[in-house]
């Protein structure tokens, strides 16, 4: 019996170079106090943002093949932009379109909205409730007479959507336009991900394919690679605190030079590195095949735990500055906590871990 290859966690000199230009990018189009404005607004999605990523840089297709107009890249690549876009808390759907919906339509062969969503003319959605985990129950709307009837909610991204992919109680996956559904916001803690409502009425639907091996194919991937963004989540806020704390003084010290603070950065460093880790796994994993099921159920069990402390000590630590609307860790501290709950919370995850490796409780 041949052993299986270990994942490979370390990054590749591509990788860091996809990473330092994303960077760039976000740096110069993404600054907080414009994610805070735009939060504000009536129109939360950073459509010209997205537009630089998707067509200029060409990653709205880096899962999709390359004859289809796509990068043919992997879910290593992807995880890398997802660290980039998190630590940026990005209000773009690149999870949702080029990550999620995009596995859904390479599960069911739908190569004209492949090409679509390569050239970045069209953005697609899910549209299954954001909490819902790989293996889920997953809302189905009515098949009557040829059309579409029923209502779906928790949908991350509907409203930036052109193409929602909806699940029927036929058992198939449907393609709808937008533009024929009523797509109502609903309120969201994270307002850099809203959420909807998606209902139809007599709306006319494409058969792309199953809806069982199509959405169980992509909440595993959004699952798997949310790891990636919570990881950027984390390292920012570590980042960011450490710098705080390294400028700011108290009683004519450094306060990042008492010792009950190097403590609590040094086991945030530590759960940031361990999660480096696990996202690593989950992302080599979903590229390569080896133990998919395993590594997702492990990067989601411990993601969210790192995430959530790392926004709650940087708020803490960061002091009065902090609890100001004006300073972007009340951002990271929301999408932490919305994505604790996204595509499956810990609990669940652990349950499924159980089941995988024969360990389930008495």
């Amino acid at each position: 019996m041949s052993a299986q290859p270990e994942p490979a966690l370390l990054y590749s000199e591509e990788e860091e170079a996809l990473r330092a230009a994303v960077r760039d990018l976000l740096t110069d189009h993404c600054d907080p106090a414009g994610v805070i404005t735009r939060t504000e607004s009536a129109a939360p999605h950073d459509l010209p943002l997205w537009k630089s990523l998707a067509d200029s840089m060409g990653l709205a297709g880096l899962l999709i093949p390359e004859e289809l107009g796509g990068q043919g890249a992997t879910q290593r690549e992807a995880a890398v932009v997802l660290e980039e876009l998190g630590r940026a808390v990005a209000p773009v759907p690149y999870l949702t379109s080029a990550v999620v919906a995009t596995e859904a339509l390479l599960a069911c062969g739908a190569e004209d909205l492949l090409t679509e969503l390569a050239a970045a003319t069209t953005v697609a959605a899910l549209a299954v409730g954001l909490h819902v985990a790989p293996g889920g129950a997953v809302a189905e709307v009515r098949l009557e007479n040829g059309v579409l009837h029923g209502e779906l909610t928790g949908v991350a991204d509907a409203s930036a959507a052109d193409v929602l992919l909806v699940p029927a109680d036929d058992g198939g996956l449907y393609a709808v336009r937008s533009a024929d559904a009523t797509v109502t916001p609903q309120v969201s803690l994270d307002s850099t991900r809203p959420v909807a409502r998606v209902s139809l009425v007599g709306v006319p639907g494409r058969r792309l394919g199953d809806t069982g091996p199509a959405v169980r194919r992509a909440l595993r991937a959004g699952a798997g690679l949310l790891a990636s963004e919570q990881l950027g989540l984390s390292d920012w806020l570590l980042t960011e605190t450490v710098r705080y704390l390294k400028e700011r003084r108290q009683f004519n010290r450094q306060v990042g030079g008492f010792q009950a603070l190097k403590h609590r950065l040094a086991r945030l460093w530590l759960e940031v590195a361990g999660l480096r880790a696990a996202a690593r796994s989950a992302a080599d994993a979903l590229a390569t095949g080896e133990d998919t099921d395993v590594a997702v159920a492990v990067a989601q069990a411990y993601a969210a735990q790192v995430a959530v402390h790392a926004a709650e000590e940087a708020l803490q630590l960061h002091g009065g500055i902090g609890m100001t609307w004006e300073h972007p860790v009340h951002l990271y501290l929301k999408r932490a906590k919305a994505d604790a709950i996204a595509y499956g919370a810990a609990g669940a995850h652990r349950a499924v871990l159980a089941e995988l490796v024969d360990l389930r409780a008495p």
